[in-house]
Protein backbone atom coordinates (compact mmCIF):
# COMPACT_ATOMS: atom_id res chain seq x y z
CA UNK A 1 0.00 0.00 0.00
CA UNK A 2 2.82 2.58 1.14
CA UNK A 3 5.05 1.51 -2.10
CA UNK A 4 1.97 2.10 -4.38
CA UNK A 5 1.38 5.24 -2.89
CA UNK A 6 4.51 6.72 -3.25
CA UNK A 7 4.78 5.80 -6.85
CA UNK A 8 6.12 2.51 -7.03
CA UNK A 9 5.14 -0.38 -9.76
CA UNK A 10 4.16 -2.62 -6.86
CA UNK A 11 3.70 -6.68 -7.34
CA UNK A 12 2.56 -9.24 -4.45
CA UNK A 13 3.38 -13.19 -4.84
CA UNK A 14 1.14 -14.68 -2.38
CA UNK A 15 1.93 -18.18 -1.92
CA UNK A 16 -1.87 -19.15 -0.68
CA UNK A 17 -5.03 -19.03 -2.10
CA UNK A 18 -6.21 -16.20 -0.06
CA UNK A 19 -4.29 -13.06 1.15
CA UNK A 20 -2.80 -12.84 5.02
CA UNK A 21 -0.40 -15.51 5.86
CA UNK A 22 -0.68 -16.08 8.89
CA UNK A 23 -3.63 -13.33 9.15
CA UNK A 24 -5.38 -15.52 6.66
CA UNK A 25 -8.85 -17.50 7.19
CA UNK A 26 -9.13 -20.96 7.98
CA UNK A 27 -12.79 -22.37 6.09
CA UNK A 28 -14.24 -25.24 6.49
CA UNK A 29 -17.70 -27.13 5.77
CA UNK A 30 -20.38 -28.29 8.10
CA UNK A 31 -23.79 -29.41 7.88
CA UNK A 32 -25.14 -25.93 8.39
CA UNK A 33 -22.82 -24.47 6.02
CA UNK A 34 -19.36 -22.49 5.71
CA UNK A 35 -17.23 -21.88 9.09
CA UNK A 36 -14.54 -19.60 8.79
CA UNK A 37 -11.99 -18.78 11.60
CA UNK A 38 -8.59 -16.07 11.78
CA UNK A 39 -5.68 -18.66 11.40
CA UNK A 40 -3.44 -16.46 14.11
CA UNK A 41 -4.51 -12.87 15.17
CA UNK A 42 -7.69 -13.05 16.70
CA UNK A 43 -7.86 -9.78 18.11
CA UNK A 44 -6.59 -5.85 16.68
CA UNK A 45 -4.43 -3.64 18.95
CA UNK A 46 -3.00 -0.44 18.70
CA UNK A 47 -5.54 0.39 15.34
CA UNK A 48 -3.87 3.85 14.78
CA UNK A 49 -0.74 2.48 13.41
CA UNK A 50 -3.50 0.91 10.85
CA UNK A 51 -5.07 3.99 10.18
CA UNK A 52 -1.62 5.85 9.66
CA UNK A 53 -1.12 3.28 6.84
CA UNK A 54 -4.55 3.62 5.34
CA UNK A 55 -3.95 7.75 5.48
CA UNK A 56 -1.04 7.42 3.54
CA UNK A 57 -2.95 6.17 0.81
CA UNK A 58 -5.64 8.88 0.99
CA UNK A 59 -8.17 6.56 2.82
CA UNK A 60 -9.75 6.20 5.97
CA UNK A 61 -9.66 2.12 7.68
CA UNK A 62 -13.20 3.08 9.15
CA UNK A 63 -14.35 3.24 5.77
CA UNK A 64 -13.36 -0.20 5.18
CA UNK A 65 -14.04 -2.48 8.27
CA UNK A 66 -16.31 -1.45 11.25
CA UNK A 67 -13.99 -2.45 14.56
CA UNK A 68 -15.79 -3.32 17.57
CA UNK A 69 -13.72 -2.05 21.22
CA UNK A 70 -14.49 -5.44 23.52
CA UNK A 71 -15.65 -5.05 26.84
CA UNK A 72 -14.64 -6.95 28.78
CA UNK A 73 -11.64 -7.20 26.57
CA UNK A 74 -10.95 -10.72 27.82
CA UNK A 75 -11.60 -12.69 30.88
CA UNK A 76 -9.08 -14.20 32.61
CA UNK A 77 -8.98 -17.53 34.75
CA UNK A 78 -6.38 -18.16 36.74
CA UNK A 79 -5.50 -21.29 37.86
CA UNK A 80 -5.11 -22.27 41.49
CA UNK A 81 -3.93 -25.14 43.22
CA UNK A 82 -7.22 -27.05 44.87
CA UNK A 83 -9.10 -23.70 44.28
CA UNK A 84 -11.24 -22.95 41.62
CA UNK A 85 -10.09 -20.57 38.96
CA UNK A 86 -9.82 -16.90 40.00
CA UNK A 87 -11.95 -15.28 37.29
CA UNK A 88 -11.01 -11.72 36.47
CA UNK A 89 -12.50 -9.47 33.66
CA UNK A 90 -10.02 -7.10 32.14
CA UNK A 91 -11.35 -3.78 31.25
CA UNK A 92 -10.11 -0.32 29.48
CA UNK A 93 -12.06 1.39 32.40
CA UNK A 94 -9.41 1.99 35.02
CA UNK A 95 -11.12 2.51 38.01
CA UNK A 96 -12.97 -0.33 37.58
CA UNK A 97 -10.00 -2.16 37.02
CA UNK A 98 -7.90 -1.07 39.87
CA UNK A 99 -11.24 -1.90 42.13
CA UNK A 100 -11.43 -5.42 40.54
CA UNK A 101 -7.52 -6.15 41.64
CA UNK A 102 -7.90 -4.10 44.94
CA UNK A 103 -10.51 -7.46 45.52
CA UNK A 104 -7.54 -9.40 45.32
CA UNK A 105 -5.22 -7.62 46.95
CA UNK A 106 -5.76 -3.73 48.06
CA UNK A 107 -2.41 -2.49 47.51
CA UNK A 108 -1.95 -4.46 44.09
CA UNK A 109 -5.07 -2.56 43.15
CA UNK A 110 -3.85 0.90 43.78
CA UNK A 111 -0.57 -0.04 41.95
CA UNK A 112 -2.34 -0.53 39.07
CA UNK A 113 -2.26 2.85 37.68
CA UNK A 114 0.72 3.64 38.39
CA UNK A 115 2.02 1.08 36.42
CA UNK A 116 -0.24 2.36 33.33
CA UNK A 117 1.35 6.13 34.28
CA UNK A 118 4.88 4.17 34.11
CA UNK A 119 4.15 2.58 31.00
CA UNK A 120 2.70 5.42 28.88
CA UNK A 121 5.63 7.20 29.78
CA UNK A 122 7.98 3.77 28.34
CA UNK A 123 5.73 3.68 25.41
CA UNK A 124 5.84 7.27 24.50
CA UNK A 125 9.61 7.92 24.72
CA UNK A 126 9.89 4.16 23.07
CA UNK A 127 8.09 5.52 20.11
CA UNK A 128 11.29 6.55 17.90
CA UNK A 129 12.88 2.97 18.43
CA UNK A 130 9.66 1.41 17.21
CA UNK A 131 9.70 3.76 14.03
CA UNK A 132 13.16 4.06 12.41
CA UNK A 133 15.52 1.25 11.65
CA UNK A 134 18.00 -0.12 13.95
CA UNK A 135 20.98 -0.98 11.85
CA UNK A 136 23.98 -0.68 14.41
CA UNK A 137 23.90 0.63 18.50
CA UNK A 138 24.42 4.36 16.69
CA UNK A 139 21.03 4.21 15.54
CA UNK A 140 19.69 4.37 18.99
CA UNK A 141 21.51 7.84 18.91
CA UNK A 142 20.48 9.08 15.46
CA UNK A 143 18.45 12.30 14.99
CA UNK A 144 15.21 12.20 16.77
CA UNK A 145 15.66 8.96 18.61
CA UNK A 146 18.59 9.77 20.78
CA UNK A 147 16.65 12.04 23.47
CA UNK A 148 13.91 9.33 23.44
CA UNK A 149 16.78 6.48 24.03
CA UNK A 150 18.32 8.26 26.73
CA UNK A 151 14.88 9.13 28.35
CA UNK A 152 13.44 5.16 28.06
CA UNK A 153 16.90 3.78 29.17
CA UNK A 154 16.69 3.70 32.43
CA UNK A 155 12.98 2.55 32.39
CA UNK A 156 13.45 -0.57 30.22
CA UNK A 157 15.71 -2.18 33.36
CA UNK A 158 16.79 -4.60 30.39
CA UNK A 159 18.66 -6.91 33.19
CA UNK A 160 15.08 -7.80 34.66
CA UNK A 161 12.41 -10.02 32.93
CA UNK A 162 8.97 -8.94 32.83
CA UNK A 163 8.28 -10.88 35.77
CA UNK A 164 10.65 -9.64 37.79
CA UNK A 165 9.89 -6.17 36.83
CA UNK A 166 5.93 -6.70 37.95
CA UNK A 167 7.76 -7.19 41.31
CA UNK A 168 8.27 -4.11 41.80
CA UNK A 169 4.63 -3.87 41.49
CA UNK A 170 2.70 -6.15 42.58
CA UNK A 171 2.22 -8.46 45.51
CA UNK A 172 -0.16 -10.60 44.60
CA UNK A 173 1.32 -13.63 41.89
CA UNK A 174 -2.05 -14.27 40.51
CA UNK A 175 -2.08 -10.43 39.88
CA UNK A 176 1.41 -9.93 38.01
CA UNK A 177 0.15 -13.08 36.18
CA UNK A 178 -2.68 -10.84 35.01
CA UNK A 179 -0.49 -8.57 33.58
CA UNK A 180 2.24 -10.97 32.31
CA UNK A 181 0.74 -13.53 30.61
CA UNK A 182 0.49 -10.70 27.20
CA UNK A 183 4.50 -12.32 26.71
CA UNK A 184 2.58 -14.97 25.30
CA UNK A 185 1.71 -12.65 22.24
CA UNK A 186 5.54 -13.02 21.94
CA UNK A 187 5.70 -16.63 22.25
CA UNK A 188 8.02 -16.05 25.28
CA UNK A 189 7.36 -16.88 28.95
CA UNK A 190 7.48 -13.13 31.08
CA UNK A 191 10.11 -14.92 33.52
CA UNK A 192 12.92 -14.46 30.26
CA UNK A 193 10.75 -11.96 28.07
CA UNK A 194 12.77 -8.59 28.53
CA UNK A 195 11.09 -5.82 31.05
CA UNK A 196 10.29 -3.41 28.03
CA UNK A 197 7.26 -5.54 27.05
CA UNK A 198 5.52 -4.44 29.96
CA UNK A 199 4.21 -2.48 27.28
CA UNK A 200 1.97 -4.97 25.77
CA UNK A 201 -0.95 -5.12 28.58
CA UNK A 202 -0.40 -0.93 29.10
CA UNK A 203 -1.29 -1.46 24.92
CA UNK A 204 -4.80 -3.43 25.90
CA UNK A 205 -5.43 -0.98 28.67
CA UNK A 206 -4.98 2.20 26.77
CA UNK A 207 -6.01 1.93 22.89
CA UNK A 208 -8.08 -1.45 23.69
CA UNK A 209 -8.94 -4.71 22.07
CA UNK A 210 -10.74 -4.67 18.90
CA UNK A 211 -12.63 -7.10 16.64
CA UNK A 212 -12.91 -6.43 13.22
CA UNK A 213 -16.35 -7.83 11.33
CA UNK A 214 -14.79 -10.64 10.20
CA UNK A 215 -12.44 -11.34 12.03
CA UNK A 216 -8.48 -10.19 11.34
CA UNK A 217 -8.42 -11.70 7.69
CA UNK A 218 -11.36 -8.79 7.16
CA UNK A 219 -8.29 -5.93 7.55
CA UNK A 220 -6.00 -7.89 5.39
CA UNK A 221 -8.96 -7.74 2.48
CA UNK A 222 -9.66 -4.08 3.13
CA UNK A 223 -5.64 -3.62 2.57
CA UNK A 224 -5.32 -5.74 -0.50
CA UNK A 225 -8.47 -3.67 -2.10
CA UNK A 226 -6.79 -0.65 -1.47
CA UNK A 227 -3.35 -1.63 -2.43
CA UNK A 228 -5.14 -2.75 -5.92
CA UNK A 229 -6.72 0.29 -6.19
CA UNK A 230 -3.40 2.13 -6.19
CA UNK A 231 -2.28 -0.08 -8.86
CA UNK A 232 -0.78 -3.20 -7.25
CA UNK A 233 -0.87 -6.79 -8.84
CA UNK A 234 -1.69 -9.17 -6.20
CA UNK A 235 -1.28 -13.23 -7.43
CA UNK A 236 -2.18 -15.50 -5.77
CA UNK A 237 -0.76 -19.44 -5.42
CA UNK A 238 2.36 -17.59 -6.37
CA UNK A 239 4.83 -19.33 -4.10
CA UNK A 240 8.04 -17.60 -5.16
CA UNK A 241 10.70 -20.42 -5.00
CA UNK A 242 14.09 -18.44 -5.36
CA UNK A 243 15.44 -14.55 -5.24
CA UNK A 244 18.10 -14.30 -8.02
CA UNK A 245 20.81 -12.00 -8.34
CA UNK A 246 23.63 -10.80 -10.51
CA UNK A 247 25.35 -14.12 -9.21
CA UNK A 248 22.45 -16.14 -10.66
CA UNK A 249 22.63 -14.01 -14.55
CA UNK A 250 20.00 -11.51 -12.77
CA UNK A 251 20.94 -8.03 -12.66
CA UNK A 252 23.59 -5.48 -13.55
CA UNK A 253 26.72 -5.36 -11.03
CA UNK A 254 26.51 -2.05 -9.14
CA UNK A 255 29.24 -3.01 -6.54
CA UNK A 256 29.84 -6.00 -4.57
CA UNK A 257 27.23 -6.64 -2.87
CA UNK A 258 24.25 -9.02 -4.01
CA UNK A 259 21.52 -7.24 -5.88
CA UNK A 260 18.48 -9.13 -6.27
CA UNK A 261 17.56 -8.91 -9.91
CA UNK A 262 14.48 -11.49 -10.83
CA UNK A 263 12.12 -14.32 -8.82
CA UNK A 264 11.31 -17.41 -9.75
CA UNK A 265 7.11 -18.48 -8.81
CA UNK A 266 6.67 -21.73 -7.83
CA UNK A 267 2.97 -23.16 -7.27
CA UNK A 268 0.77 -24.03 -9.62
CA UNK A 269 -0.93 -20.59 -10.60
CA UNK A 270 -0.61 -18.76 -13.83
CA UNK A 271 2.97 -17.46 -13.41
CA UNK A 272 4.17 -21.10 -12.06
CA UNK A 273 7.51 -21.59 -13.76
CA UNK A 274 7.92 -17.99 -14.39
CA UNK A 275 11.64 -15.87 -13.76
CA UNK A 276 10.13 -12.61 -13.60
CA UNK A 277 12.56 -9.50 -13.43
CA UNK A 278 12.33 -6.56 -10.66
CA UNK A 279 14.16 -3.99 -9.50
CA UNK A 280 13.83 -4.54 -5.77
CA UNK A 281 12.32 -6.84 -3.54
CA UNK A 282 10.80 -7.15 -0.20
CA UNK A 283 10.26 -10.18 1.55
CA UNK A 284 7.37 -11.29 3.98
CA UNK A 285 8.38 -14.98 4.36
CA UNK A 286 9.37 -16.14 7.89
CA UNK A 287 12.29 -14.27 8.02
CA UNK A 288 15.12 -17.11 8.76
CA UNK A 289 12.81 -19.87 6.07
CA UNK A 290 13.70 -17.46 3.77
CA UNK A 291 17.33 -16.44 4.29
CA UNK A 292 17.73 -20.48 4.27
CA UNK A 293 15.75 -20.87 1.56
CA UNK A 294 15.10 -18.30 -0.84
CA UNK A 295 18.98 -17.63 -1.98
CA UNK A 296 21.94 -19.46 -3.47
CA UNK A 297 24.40 -20.67 -1.06
CA UNK A 298 27.14 -18.62 -3.17
CA UNK A 299 24.80 -15.16 -2.86
CA UNK A 300 24.47 -15.86 0.84
CA UNK A 301 28.01 -17.18 1.56
CA UNK A 302 28.67 -13.57 -0.08
CA UNK A 303 26.37 -11.25 1.66
CA UNK A 304 26.80 -12.90 4.75
CA UNK A 305 30.38 -11.47 4.57
CA UNK A 306 33.35 -12.56 6.75
CA UNK A 307 30.64 -13.67 9.90
CA UNK A 308 28.81 -15.97 8.28
CA UNK A 309 25.75 -14.33 9.18
CA UNK A 310 23.29 -16.20 6.71
CA UNK A 311 24.82 -19.78 8.03
CA UNK A 312 21.83 -22.19 8.25
CA UNK A 313 23.39 -23.90 10.91
CA UNK A 314 24.03 -20.30 12.98
CA UNK A 315 20.06 -19.58 11.63
CA UNK A 316 19.04 -22.69 13.36
CA UNK A 317 20.98 -21.81 16.38
CA UNK A 318 18.85 -18.78 17.16
CA UNK A 319 16.73 -18.43 20.03
CA UNK A 320 12.84 -19.18 19.00
CA UNK A 321 9.33 -18.80 20.06
CA UNK A 322 7.21 -21.53 21.07
CA UNK A 323 4.65 -22.55 18.70
CA UNK A 324 0.82 -23.76 19.13
CA UNK A 325 -1.85 -26.59 18.69
CA UNK A 326 -4.49 -25.33 17.58
CA UNK A 327 -8.22 -26.39 16.75
CA UNK A 328 -11.22 -24.70 14.84
CA UNK A 329 -14.35 -25.78 15.97
CA UNK A 330 -17.60 -25.68 13.76
CA UNK A 331 -20.71 -25.89 16.69
CA UNK A 332 -24.11 -26.06 16.04
CA UNK A 333 -26.40 -24.28 18.52
CA UNK A 334 -26.04 -22.06 21.46
CA UNK A 335 -22.44 -22.44 23.28
CA UNK A 336 -23.20 -20.08 26.15
CA UNK A 337 -22.75 -16.40 23.48
CA UNK A 338 -24.65 -14.91 26.18
CA UNK A 339 -22.23 -16.14 29.02
CA UNK A 340 -18.86 -16.89 27.17
CA UNK A 341 -16.87 -13.83 26.49
CA UNK A 342 -15.47 -12.75 23.08
CA UNK A 343 -11.87 -14.33 24.47
CA UNK A 344 -11.29 -16.28 27.31
CA UNK A 345 -7.72 -17.21 28.59
CA UNK A 346 -7.30 -20.00 31.52
CA UNK A 347 -3.89 -19.77 32.48
CA UNK A 348 -2.64 -22.97 34.42
CA UNK A 349 -2.40 -23.53 38.15
CA UNK A 350 1.46 -24.44 37.69
CA UNK A 351 1.99 -21.43 34.96
CA UNK A 352 5.49 -21.52 35.76
CA UNK A 353 6.72 -25.36 35.26
CA UNK A 354 4.01 -25.07 31.74
CA UNK A 355 6.09 -22.46 30.46
CA UNK A 356 9.61 -24.48 31.84
CA UNK A 357 8.24 -27.41 29.64
CA UNK A 358 7.22 -25.45 26.51
CA UNK A 359 10.26 -23.09 26.05
CA UNK A 360 13.12 -24.68 27.89
CA UNK A 361 12.59 -28.39 28.18
CA UNK A 362 10.67 -29.00 25.04
CA UNK A 363 7.85 -31.30 27.00
CA UNK A 364 4.66 -31.73 26.55
CA UNK A 365 2.39 -30.12 29.85
CA UNK A 366 -0.45 -31.42 32.00
CA UNK A 367 -3.06 -28.98 32.88
CA UNK A 368 -2.51 -26.42 29.89
CA UNK A 369 -3.09 -23.25 29.73
CA UNK A 370 -5.72 -22.65 26.96
CA UNK A 371 -7.42 -20.00 25.11
CA UNK A 372 -10.91 -19.80 23.13
CA UNK A 373 -11.86 -16.90 21.38
CA UNK A 374 -15.98 -16.92 20.78
CA UNK A 375 -16.63 -14.32 17.88
CA UNK A 376 -19.84 -15.50 17.26
CA UNK A 377 -20.90 -13.75 20.35
CA UNK A 378 -20.58 -10.38 18.17
CA UNK A 379 -20.48 -11.14 14.50
CA UNK A 380 -22.74 -13.38 12.83
CA UNK A 381 -20.54 -13.34 9.41
CA UNK A 382 -18.43 -16.34 10.58
CA UNK A 383 -20.43 -18.96 11.17
CA UNK A 384 -23.98 -19.84 9.85
CA UNK A 385 -27.16 -18.62 11.89
CA UNK A 386 -27.62 -20.30 14.93
CA UNK A 387 -24.48 -21.49 14.53
CA UNK A 388 -20.66 -21.18 16.32
CA UNK A 389 -16.99 -20.60 14.88
CA UNK A 390 -14.64 -21.13 17.96
CA UNK A 391 -10.91 -20.94 17.73
CA UNK A 392 -8.76 -22.96 20.64
CA UNK A 393 -5.48 -22.78 21.24
CA UNK A 394 -2.96 -24.00 23.45
CA UNK A 395 0.85 -23.07 23.37
CA UNK A 396 2.91 -25.90 22.92
CA UNK A 397 6.94 -26.41 22.33
CA UNK A 398 7.98 -25.80 18.71
CA UNK A 399 9.45 -28.31 16.35
CA UNK A 400 12.97 -28.90 18.12
CA UNK A 401 11.25 -30.76 20.89
CA UNK A 402 11.25 -34.27 20.04
CA UNK A 403 7.46 -34.73 19.87
CA UNK A 404 5.83 -36.55 16.95
CA UNK A 405 2.57 -35.09 16.49
CA UNK A 406 1.45 -37.35 14.58
CA UNK A 407 0.76 -39.07 17.74
CA UNK A 408 0.68 -36.07 20.59
CA UNK A 409 -2.37 -34.04 18.65
CA UNK A 410 -4.44 -36.84 20.03
CA UNK A 411 -3.27 -36.30 23.59
CA UNK A 412 -3.61 -32.70 22.65
CA UNK A 413 -7.05 -32.71 21.23
CA UNK A 414 -8.43 -34.71 24.38
CA UNK A 415 -7.07 -32.24 26.52
CA UNK A 416 -8.67 -28.95 24.66
CA UNK A 417 -11.99 -31.35 25.00
CA UNK A 418 -11.06 -31.48 28.97
CA UNK A 419 -10.08 -27.91 28.83
CA UNK A 420 -12.68 -26.16 27.86
CA UNK A 421 -15.17 -28.49 29.81
CA UNK A 422 -13.89 -28.23 33.78
CA UNK A 423 -13.12 -24.69 32.86
CA UNK A 424 -15.41 -22.77 30.43
CA UNK A 425 -18.23 -24.93 30.99
CA UNK A 426 -18.14 -26.17 27.36
CA UNK A 427 -19.36 -29.80 27.33
CA UNK A 428 -18.12 -30.71 23.65
CA UNK A 429 -16.50 -34.06 22.89
CA UNK A 430 -14.87 -33.64 19.31
CA UNK A 431 -16.54 -35.44 16.67
CA UNK A 432 -18.36 -37.75 18.50
CA UNK A 433 -20.64 -34.83 19.35
CA UNK A 434 -23.10 -34.37 16.52
CA UNK A 435 -22.96 -30.23 17.73
CA UNK A 436 -19.56 -29.97 16.27
CA UNK A 437 -20.20 -29.72 12.66
CA UNK A 438 -16.33 -29.81 11.49
CA UNK A 439 -12.79 -29.89 13.26
CA UNK A 440 -9.75 -28.43 11.91
CA UNK A 441 -6.56 -29.30 13.36
CA UNK A 442 -3.11 -27.35 13.30
CA UNK A 443 -0.20 -28.62 15.24
CA UNK A 444 3.41 -27.29 15.04
CA UNK A 445 4.54 -29.67 12.26
CA UNK A 446 1.39 -27.91 10.20
CA UNK A 447 2.73 -24.45 10.67
CA UNK A 448 6.55 -25.80 10.05
CA UNK A 449 4.90 -27.25 6.72
CA UNK A 450 3.84 -24.00 6.11
CA UNK A 451 7.44 -22.42 5.72
CA UNK A 452 7.29 -21.06 9.75
CA UNK A 453 11.21 -22.12 10.48
CA UNK A 454 10.82 -24.38 13.43
CA UNK A 455 7.01 -24.01 13.57
CA UNK A 456 7.85 -21.39 15.80
CA UNK A 457 4.42 -19.84 15.10
CA UNK A 458 5.94 -15.93 16.71
CA UNK A 459 8.84 -15.96 14.99
CA UNK A 460 12.89 -15.43 16.25
CA UNK A 461 12.47 -14.49 19.99
CA UNK A 462 12.74 -10.85 21.82
CA UNK A 463 15.46 -11.84 23.63
CA UNK A 464 18.16 -8.87 24.32
CA UNK A 465 20.56 -10.90 21.88
CA UNK A 466 17.35 -10.35 19.16
CA UNK A 467 16.45 -7.33 19.18
CA UNK A 468 17.05 -4.04 17.74
CA UNK A 469 20.29 -3.98 14.78
CA UNK A 470 20.51 -7.66 16.10
CA UNK A 471 17.08 -9.11 14.70
CA UNK A 472 17.65 -9.66 10.74
CA UNK A 473 17.46 -5.82 9.42
CA UNK A 474 14.46 -3.75 8.04
CA UNK A 475 17.16 -3.62 4.50
CA UNK A 476 18.84 -7.11 4.66
CA UNK A 477 22.71 -6.66 5.68
CA UNK A 478 24.49 -7.71 2.62
CA UNK A 479 22.18 -6.54 0.02
CA UNK A 480 22.31 -4.31 -1.98
CA UNK A 481 18.18 -3.59 -2.44
CA UNK A 482 16.81 -6.58 -0.43
CA UNK A 483 14.24 -5.67 2.51
CA UNK A 484 12.52 -7.31 4.82
CA UNK A 485 9.08 -6.67 6.67
CA UNK A 486 6.54 -8.97 9.07
CA UNK A 487 7.69 -10.47 12.20
CA UNK A 488 11.04 -11.53 11.90
CA UNK A 489 12.31 -8.22 11.49
CA UNK A 490 12.37 -4.97 13.89
CA UNK A 491 10.08 -3.99 15.60
CA UNK A 492 9.02 -7.43 15.82
CA UNK A 493 5.79 -9.90 16.50
CA UNK A 494 2.26 -8.64 16.39
CA UNK A 495 0.04 -7.13 13.71
CA UNK A 496 0.73 -3.33 14.97
CA UNK A 497 4.59 -3.87 15.22
CA UNK A 498 4.56 -5.39 11.59
CA UNK A 499 2.75 -2.45 10.46
CA UNK A 500 5.51 -0.64 11.69
CA UNK A 501 8.11 -2.81 10.49
CA UNK A 502 6.40 -2.44 6.93
CA UNK A 503 6.96 1.64 7.34
CA UNK A 504 10.29 1.52 7.99
CA UNK A 505 11.15 -0.86 5.06
CA UNK A 506 8.93 1.05 2.76
CA UNK A 507 10.57 4.74 4.16
CA UNK A 508 14.23 3.01 3.42
CA UNK A 509 13.04 1.62 -0.03
CA UNK A 510 11.36 4.75 -1.01
CA UNK A 511 14.66 6.39 -0.16
CA UNK A 512 16.38 4.19 -1.80
CA UNK A 513 15.36 4.57 -5.29
CA UNK A 514 14.39 8.49 -4.77
CA UNK A 515 10.56 8.30 -3.96
CA UNK A 516 8.83 11.25 -1.67
CA UNK A 517 7.47 8.10 0.68
CA UNK A 518 3.45 8.20 0.91
CA UNK A 519 3.77 7.65 4.72
CA UNK A 520 5.57 10.73 5.73
CA UNK A 521 2.68 13.06 4.72
CA UNK A 522 1.75 15.59 7.59
CA UNK A 523 -1.66 13.72 7.68
CA UNK A 524 -0.18 10.49 8.84
CA UNK A 525 2.78 11.72 11.43
CA UNK A 526 -0.42 13.96 13.38
CA UNK A 527 -2.64 10.84 13.68
CA UNK A 528 0.94 8.76 15.27
CA UNK A 529 1.10 11.90 17.56
CA UNK A 530 -2.18 12.53 18.26
CA UNK A 531 -2.75 8.53 19.49
CA UNK A 532 0.92 8.25 20.98
CA UNK A 533 0.95 11.35 23.39
CA UNK A 534 -2.79 10.05 24.78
Amino acid sequence: MILAASGARVTVYEAGEMVGGRTAHVVAQGASGEYRFDKGPTFFMMPYVLDEVFAACGERLRDHVKLTRLDPMYRLLLGRPGQKPLQLDATQDVRAMCERIGAVNERDGRMFAKFLDDNRAKLRHSESILRNAMRTPLDLFGPNVWRDTLKVGPMLSPHLSVHQLLEKYFEDPLVRLAVCFQSKYLGMSPYECPSLFTILPFIEYEYGIWHPQGGCHALMQAMARVARSLGVEIVCNAPVRQVLTQDDGFGVRTNDAPRAGAVVVGGNGELAGQTIAHDAVVVNADATWALKHLFSERVMDRAGGLNDRYDPAKLDAKRYSCSTYMLYLGVKGDVGQSELPHHTIYVSERYKQNLEEICELGQLSPDPSIYLCNPSRIDPTLAPSGCSSLYVLIPTPNCDAKVDWSVANARYRSDAFAQLRTYFGLTLEGESDKRVECVVEYTPDTWRKANINKGATFNLAHNLGQMLHLRPQNKLQGFENVYLVGGGTHPGSGLPTIFLSAQISARMLCEQFGLACAGGNAEVEAIGKRRAMR
